[in-house]
């Protein structure tokens, strides 16, 4: 991983509380939905904002499974969505914005994981993904490791809401990382940034 041929990337998954509400209904809910109110945790926007506030300037892509929160995301931060569902002539238009610098965050969904060329990408955020996908995991990495001037450094966020199946699956991801030879780093987030 160095040499200059990838960037090195810092991955961070970063646990948070889910709200006490949130939380009781996470508790009843059937496995499924447990999985989803964990993902979709609002408390995670305001950790989006600071990661994003943290490398302003850097091109970042902020990475969801559920189109919702992608959507929500986009609105909330006012930056350019991308879903399965935008037209093929607007995605390439967005990319290539991204890609010339004239847009510095986009919110998308897995739809960004497949065959999408973003050398200039520096930071992911991942919100939400799929069971601990290890193949989800590495497409979405891979979309910030090209080589980056200066530093040559990228950084990989996983947001992940505490004590629930996502952060058992985060731990899988976590492994396959680390068994990758990333570096790997874990934060606590008590309280909403």
């Amino acid at each position: 991983m160095s040499g200059g041929w990838i960037a090195k990337a810092v991955c961070t998954e970063i646990r948070l509380k889910m709200p006490r509400e949130l939380a009781i209904e996470h508790a009843h809910a059937h496995a499924r939905a447990r999985i989803r109110l964990a993902a979709e945790n609002p408390d995670k926007l305001p950790v989006v904002r600071s990661l994003v506030e943290r490398h302003r300037g850097e091109r970042i892509l902020i990475m969801g499974m559920y189109v919702g929160q992608v959507r929500m995301i986009g609105r909330e931060l006012d930056v350019p969505v991308i879903t399965g569902r935008t037209p093929q002539l607007e995605r390439e238009r967005l990319f290539e914005e991204f890609r010339s610098g004239a847009i510095q965050v986009m919110s998308v969904s897995k739809v960004a994981n497949f065959s999408v060329d973003l050398p200039d990408a520096s930071v992911a955020i991942q919100v939400s993904g799929t069971f601990g996908s290890r193949q989800e995991e590495a497409q979405r990495l891979g979309r910030i490791l090209r080589p980056k001037p200066g530093a040559n450094r990228a950084y990989f966020y996983s947001i992940v809401s505490r004590d629930s199946r996502e952060q058992e699956f985060a731990l899988k991801r976590q492994l396959y990382l680390c068994e990758q030879g990333y570096e790997y780093g874990i934060e606590y987030r008590d309280e909403t940034v």
